[in-house]
């Protein structure tokens, strides 16, 4: 029973004293292997497509050298698409809308980038601190605005990807909670707006899972 506005983001859900909300998280790792064992399929296909669309992207984004880490970022990419849409499903628990979840996956990767440029290419690095061009007189400002714009990195990927998910299901259930109270004539437009939203909310599981995969990927470029 929803006590509350936030009660469909509550993680305490739990069976046997054990929390479930969490293996929502992992469903996604049950589904794809199946794909390289059953026959070729519209569905198989189009993921398979997808995915070697998104290699060839984020090899061309990391460069010759790191063209390998692709993979990594594809299943970054995948984990997140499967959360993103796994929440959009009745009484399913959204993972990617808690900064458990997004700052474990954020953190991590910025942190293994820095500590990879600074240790392997400390000038090139400090390169980054000032943009070229930059007048002798706004060079130590560029260098500590830089320095901020680099460490709240890993806050915005969490920050951006937690607040588009819980804005479009907070939306919903706003929506949802005023259907008892209304006639017939405003319940079908109420159904006709919730279909809308979830179709937008379905292209913003897709947009918010790429965005995250392409500014990561771009992050790692930076330290090359």
């Amino acid at each position: 029973m929803m006590t509350n506005l936030f009660s469909v983001f509550d993680p305490m859900s739990s069976i046997f004293n054990l929390s479930m909300n969490w293996i929502s998280t992992l469903l996604g790792l049950f589904i794809i292997p199946f794909l390289f064992w059953v026959m070729p399929s519209r569905w198989s296909m189009t993921w398979s497509s997808l995915m070697f669309t998104l290699h060839k992207e984020f090899k061309l984004l990391l460069g010759v050298n790191f063209s390998g880490l692709s993979i990594i970022f594809i299943s970054l990419f995948s984990l997140i698409f499967f959360n993103n849409f796994l929440g959009l499903l009745p009484y399913v628990f959204t993972s990617s809308s808690h900064m458990a979840l997004t700052l474990t996956l954020a953190l991590p990767l910025w942190l293994s980038f820095m500590i990879f440029g600074w240790y392997n290419n400390t000038q090139h690095m400090f390169s980054h601190l000032i943009p070229q061009g930059t007048p002798p007189l706004l060079m130590p400002f560029m260098v500590l605005i830089e320095t901020i714009s680099t460490l709240i990195r890993p806050g915005t990927l969490t920050i951006r990807l937690a607040a588009n998910m819980i804005a479009g299901h907070l939306l919903l259930t706003l929506l949802a909670n005023t259907g008892p109270s209304l006639t017939l004539s405003l319940l079908s437009f109420l159904i006709f707006t919730q279909i809308l939203l979830l179709t937008l909310e379905a292209a913003v599981a897709i947009i918010q899972s790429y965005v995250f995969a392409v500014l990561s990927t771009l992050y790692a470029s930076e330290v090359n």
